[in-house]
């Protein structure tokens, strides 16, 4: 049985997402895997009550109490591997990590940024997408780096950009499609049809199939 640590800093929906899938009894995953614990570094995020809700052992890590990044990252790498990880799942964890945290966990760090990665790193990817009149959005699940989102990519769900959108609107879509998409990584990682080459680069086994294009708007739109 894998472990997933999860981190967390709000209300947990991808959580929410992840304990639905029930990895450990999941009919693909060879190997099963168990979310071992939830650590927030807020004490009131609404995540943590959704893993009580399931049996999940909880921790709070408070950033805010801490007088810096590194002895925070050491009190929370301590609280992770309490918990022997075999991953460590980012689900809507609002901290940046350190050099030695991210190293420490290289190679089984994930996390699920709401854009199509290289594009909009950081924060507003919303409201970018559609300042830059971005056609298509979506997210992208990536194996974390010292480089603020631009570690190796492993999957990306992509959703239209409609006229008129809002921010609201748009965001809605996007993480209705993080839902689906981190679930299925995780399945794939555990069950090593997914893996991280030693060229950085994510491959699968079987080879992922070839996909149709998407295009938006569609071809002969005002044919």
């Amino acid at each position: 049985m894998q472990n997933i640590v999860v981190l967390i800093s709000g209300r947990g929906s991808n959580l929410q997402a992840l304990v639905a899938a029930d990895l450990a009894s999941s009919p693909i995953v060879e190997q099963r895997a168990r979310i071992a614990a939830v650590i927030s570094n807020r004490p009131g995020a609404g995540g943590l009550d959704i893993a009580r809700a399931h049996g999940i052992p909880t921790r709070i890590v408070d950033h805010t109490a801490f007088a810096g990044r590194e002895p925070f990252d050491r009190a929370l790498m301590a609280a992770i591997d309490a918990h022997a990880p075999d991953w460590v799942v980012l689900a809507g964890f609002m901290r940046v990590l350190g050099h030695d945290f991210v190293l420490h966990y290289a190679g089984r760090l994930l996390n699920i940024h709401p854009s199509l990665l290289p594009l909009f790193p950081g924060l507003h990817t919303h409201e970018r997408a559609l300042a830059a009149g971005m056609r298509v959005h979506g997210a992208t699940v990536h194996f974390v780096t010292p480089d603020l989102d631009s570690g190796p990519i492993v999957a990306q769900a992509v959703v239209p950009v409609v006229e008129d959108d809002t921010v609201e609107r748009l965001a809605a879509r996007v993480l209705e499609q993080e839902h689906r998409l981190y679930p299925q990584v995780l399945r794939w990682l555990v069950s090593g049809r997914a893996r991280l080459g030693e060229d950085g680069r994510v491959r699968f086994d079987p080879p992922a199939p070839e996909a149709a294009a998407l295009v938006s708007p569609p071809l002969g739109y005002c044919d």
